[in-house]
């Protein structure tokens, strides 16, 4: 089976794991795009770590204000009832346990709920970013990831080789393969996507994974 990358099957399911009134952190690359997608009737506040809440879907192209950004560098619309602030409150908000979900996009995730997701070895990087206080600080975490690296290579192992954002806080991973849970330190299968089948996934990833005993092939 040849696998093609899909990260907008990913953003779509990370969206629908929302329930209304959730306060969510997206962070940046992938996960912004779980905006985009959230179901009809659900209604969630999201944040963002350099000083924003009431963020609104990804601006088309024609509507971009550059002098509005997230923490990652790229436009954002705010919605009616948003709120501008400094990063001392917004990292209050965050250190202070008020998120419901924050969603990273990672390097690596392992079986243990191990995070890496900021540092290659011998590559420069600005910094992590406020992903290791969004991780501490959030009461779940989302791992948005493609299932494979550019290399072929499994993102998901049963130990984190690259140095590490956060330890044992992963709840749940989300490829564009399946959606998993990260219990008693394994990788719980709970969804599996279309064309790709539960044997697959198992003989694709560089981990232990059961099978959740009413595990389904998602719709959408």
């Amino acid at each position: 089976m040849e696998y093609k990358p899909n990260k907008e099957i990913i953003a779509k399911k990370i969206a629908r794991l929302f329930h209304n009134g959730d306060f969510v952190n997206l962070g940046i690359g992938l996960p912004t795009k779980v905006g985009n997608y959230l179901p009809d009737g659900i209604t969630i506040t999201l944040h963002s770590e350099n000083g924003f809440i009431g963020l609104g879907p990804v601006p088309k192209k024609e509507d971009q204000d550059w002098d509005l950004v997230n923490a990652g560098g790229m436009p954002v619309s705010i919605l009616s009832g948003g709120a501008f602030f400094d990063s001392a409150t917004s990292f209050g908000i965050i250190r202070g346990g008020h998120l419901d979900y924050t969603v990273l996009g990672v390097l690596e995730v392992d079986q243990l709920g191990n995070l890496a997701n900021y540092k290659i070895p011998g590559k420069l990087v600005p910094g992590m970013g406020g992903a290791m206080d969004l991780t501490v600080g959030a009461k779940k975490v989302i791992a948005a990831t493609t299932h494979f690296d550019r290399f072929g290579k499994s993102k998901l192992k049963k130990k984190c080789t690259l140095p590490l954002t956060a330890k044992n806080q992963v709840n749940y991973v989300v490829t564009d393969l399946g959606f998993f849970e990260v219990k008693e330190n394994k990788f719980v299968l709970r969804e599996y996507f279309s064309p790709y089948t539960p044997e697959y996934i198992v003989e694709n990833t560089d981990a232990d994974i059961v099978l959740d005993e009413n595990c389904k092939l998602a719709e959408f």
